[in-house]
């Protein structure tokens, strides 16, 4: 007898079986596909998520780097760094940026003014970019934020540096300032690309733009734990940035200060130089500006004080402001006419006041004349009629190639300040290449009073007057302490041995011809810039006799006593054509209105006996370089001097650590 319940008990069973094992099975695979999951996780991928796990804890920072100093000869600091606290937000990380910046302007209490200038630069900015709410927080502020930081998500509290300029306006249009860096900075600058970090300030002019790659310095870096609301709650690492190389400059700040006194309320400029090792002692442009305006964004107000002054303290006239020399051009063209053989030092001119020459009348500066003058007399008194008929027979030509020698129409640092302007020593080649137009005799005559087409700046002007102080050799000038340049000793030795190597060649004056007069070339260096150095040391007489003897146009200006004794030549260049009957009423300066008065200039040498600096003063609107600029010259001449023997002691410890 067949028994069916068994079976089917069988079967169900069976079934039961099979689906508890296709359920195993599925179980298995399951756990197996989790555990695997677990294991590429835990194993295989650690080290990404680990990071990312470090990246929800740990905040790293790239710090601003700290910017090298600048020093002046006497090791004074010129420009230097303070710690300043500032305030990012990083909009990426912030959830709502209305309500966030309202509690930030609460907790520091800002002005609704403030507030509209953080949003307007936030919409300005790409979304992100970080932005910089405040660069010089209190400390107060600073310890309120870091309390609350806990609600205020994308805030950054940071530490940084900013640029001190502890002599304000003295130092301006030399160093520079800096500011933010730009767009344009970031892409022109690989150093500054890759050092970037928000509210990095870089140069913007002057040296502080041209040294920025050795200035900058390296960034450092900070590494901190935070907790799930992004507050920091614990340093871990710290990696000390390293400063940007700090500078020695060959100015003295005391000098500096002292043109600056002189320039007061005044357009100008002063430098002064070493005639021999070419060192820049001072330069300075007025009017100038505080460069610590900019370190934190120049307010509107203070900007347009700037920018409306009349008298734009902006421009740096020392290296970009371009004057007709007037009558400093003087000792050049007497220089030239008696290297080219044109005169001799026994030449002499009857001025009555004025020459005619094809229906054109050339006044000289004395209505009643000079009467009968030689070439020394003519340089004393600055008589116009001598040169107009030196400089006829002389030619343009001629004293271009003489002048550009001397340094005129040429950069005097090639590479240190981009700003810096060539000037202007016209030729026929000139006139007909630039204004397609031929070289008239009339050109020639005021090109020799220092008028007509002739732009040079004062920083040349000072070079051409050292140049001619150290008896005719080419020097470098310089502004940047270097301590493989050589000393006072070895350079005039060289001088020495320059001279004796191409008085005895053969090609004396094809060498001389030759050589290319520029600061870059170290192969002319100290070589001489004459033909006969007698004729140098005439002219240097002839500007004794202009500021020491009676008649002299800055004798007035002298100073007695041998220590501070020295030679100069006055020079006063006209801004505008004076009509027949403008001379006529002879108007005193004060009658004249500011914009028309001519520029009052003055260059010089001293201590006479043994000169060893040069200087040149450019006012503008001075009216006499004889009565406004010479004098200026005499009260800084003392302190230049005076402060001589302490330059010396250092350079003499430089020299001995040298040996």
């Amino acid at each position: 007898m067949i028994s069916f319940g068994s079976d089917t008990s069988y079967r169900k069973q069976s079934v039961v079986n099979r689906r508890m094992f296709i359920l195993s099975t599925a179980k298995i695979l399951v756990f197996g596909g989790i555990v695997a999951k677990l294991f590429s996780l835990q194993i295989n991928q650690n080290k990404k998520y680990l990071t990312l796990s470090d990246k929800n804890r740990l905040r790293e920072w790239k710090l601003p780097p700290i910017r090298g100093d600048f020093k002046d000869f006497y090791g004074n600091t010129i420009a230097g760094n303070l710690q300043v606290y500032q305030l990012h937000v990083i909009p990426e990380q912030v959830e709502n940026f209305n309500n966030l910046i309202v509690r930030v302007k609460d907790i520091l209490d800002l002005d609704q003014k403030t507030l509209n200038k953080i949003i307007k630069k936030k919409n300005s900015q790409k979304p992100w970019e970080t932005l910089i709410v405040s660069e010089n927080l209190s400390w107060d502020q600073f310890v309120k934020i870091n309390f609350y930081l806990h609600e205020l998500s994308g805030v950054k509290p940071v530490l940084s540096v900013a640029r001190s300029y502890p002599y304000n306006e003295n130092y301006t249009h030399l160093l520079g300032y800096v500011a933010q860096a730009s767009n344009s900075d970031i892409l022109n600058n690989e150093e500054i690309k890759k050092k970037h970090v928000p509210g990095l300030r870089v140069g913007k002019i002057g040296l502080e733009r041209s040294l920025e790659n050795e200035l900058i310095g390296m960034n450092g870096v900070q590494r901190y734990e935070v907790n799930a609301y992004g507050k920091r709650i614990n340093q871990i690492d710290h990696i000390e940035g390293q400063k940007g190389r700090s500078i020695k400059l060959t100015v003295d700040t005391k000098i500096q200060q002292k043109c600056n006194d002189l320039l007061k309320d005044k357009a100008g400029s002063i430098c002064v130089m070493d005639i021999f090792t070419g060192e820049i002692i001072a330069m300075h442009s007025s009017p100038s500006f505080d460069p610590n305006l900019f370190l934190y964004g120049i307010s509107y107000e203070n900007w347009e004080n700037i920018r409306s002054n009349p008298k734009k303290p902006l421009i740096n006239r020392s290296i970009t402001g371009l004057y007709p020399p007037g009558s400093t051009i003087k000792p050049i063209v007497a220089l030239s006419a008696l290297e080219n053989n044109i005169i001799s030092t026994k030449f002499k001119v009857n001025c009555t006041g004025k020459i005619e020459m094809y229906g054109q009348t050339y006044n000289c500066w004395k209505k009643k004349g000079h009467g009968v003058v030689n070439l020394r007399e003519a340089l004393k008194v600055s008589c116009d009629t001598f040169f107009y008929e030196m400089s006829r027979r002389l030619g343009v030509d001629r004293l271009n190639e003489t002048a550009k020698k001397f340094g005129l129409g040429d950069k005097v640092f090639k590479d240190v300040f981009n700003e810096e302007k060539v000037g202007l020593v016209p030729s026929t080649e000139w006139k007909k290449n630039s204004l397609g137009r031929s070289w008239v005799l009339g050109e020639t005559l005021i090109t020799g009073i220092g008028q007509g087409y002739i732009q040079t700046t004062p920083l040349q002007l000072c070079l051409m007057t050292a140049q001619l102080a150290n008896g005719g050799f080419k020097i470098n000038p310089k502004i940047v302490v270097n301590k493989d340049d050589p000393n006072l000793e070895k350079i005039k030795s060289k001088m020495s041995e320059n001279l004796e190597k191409i008085i005895q060649g053969p090609d004396f004056d094809d060498a001389l011809l030759d050589l290319k007069f520029a600061p870059s070339n170290k192969d002319t260096l100290f070589k001489p810039l004459f033909r006969n150095q007698e004729n140098v040391k005439f002219v240097l007489d002839a500007m004794f006799a202009s500021t020491n003897e009676i008649r002299g146009t800055s004798y007035s200006s002298r100073i007695s006593d041998k220590k501070y004794q020295f030679a100069g030549k006055t020079g006063t260049s006209q801004v505008k054509r004076i009509t027949e009957a403008e001379r006529e009423l002879d108007l005193d300066i004060s009658q004249i209105p500011y914009e028309d008065r001519d520029h009052a200039l003055y260059i010089a040498f001293g201590p006479y006996k043994n000169p060893r600096y040069a200087l040149s003063i450019v006012i503008e609107h001075g009216g006499s370089g004889g009565s406004t600029a010479a004098p200026v010259a005499k009260k800084l001449f003392k302190l230049i001097i005076d402060r001589h023997e302490e330059r010396e002691k250092i350079n003499l410890n430089k020299n001995n650590l040298q040996t």
